[in-house]
């Protein structure tokens, strides 16, 4: 049995306890680390916006921005906990990770903000690695045997994915013009606006 002392840290949220958290806690700061098509499709109220490529080249610098209440969002958890993750080792080790990211916060009747429909990254991804590993088998059975190699590497791509939590094919998707924002975040959009150390300046927050 572990000990108290020796535990790992909880670093899941619920949405419920997020909700109550906006009325409760003044220093709270929720960032969503989706790209900012995603985030313009559907955010949490409040929220800002710092994709996780930004963040992974400016953690040091926002650390230093942020308080000890810090929220990570993305679409199902995965690209939060690799916020986490980095920020861990920037030294905020009290950061948490929203249980089912926006599209959870919306169905318990968070507040959120909608905009255009789009289809989340990961969908994207899984529609472009299942189509390609069709492609593979339909075309080594009837073009060329080789072609069925094609299945094989999408295997070990989505493989190595899950075993490093990366994903080189969500990275080059989200380069496509069509996940592109009208305005498109950065370090001094994103992580300058952030309020320092405190989020006592609710006004400032991204609606």
């Amino acid at each position: 049995m572990t000990s108290p002392s020796t535990a790992p840290a909880v670093t899941a949220l619920a949405p419920e306890t997020l909700q109550s958290w906006f009325t409760e806690h003044q220093d709270l700061v929720v960032i969503d680390v989706r790209s900012a098509a995603e985030f313009e499709s559907l955010h949490i109220r409040g929220s800002y916006n710092v994709p996780l490529p930004l963040l992974s080249e400016h953690t040091d610098e926002l650390a230093a921005r942020l308080g000890s209440r810090v929220v990570l969002v993305c679409q199902s958890g995965v690209r939060a906990e690799q916020a986490r993750q980095r920020l861990a080792k920037a030294g905020i080790d009290t950061a948490y990770v929203l249980t089912g990211g926006a599209p959870g916060f919306a169905a318990a009747g968070g507040d959120v903000v909608k905009g255009k429909d789009r289809w989340d990254l990961e969908r994207q991804v899984r529609l472009v690695a299942g189509s390609l590993v069709v492609i593979g088998l339909a075309g080594g059975k009837f073009v060329s045997p080789k072609i069925r190699t094609l299945a094989g590497v999408i295997g070990t791509g989505l493989t190595f994915s899950a075993a490093t939590n990366t994903c080189a094919m969500g990275k080059a998707i989200s380069a496509m013009p069509w996940n592109k924002a009208a305005q498109e975040p950065t370090r001094e959009s994103a992580i300058l606006a952030l309020p320092v150390n405190t989020g006592v300046n609710a006004e400032a927050k991204a609606s």
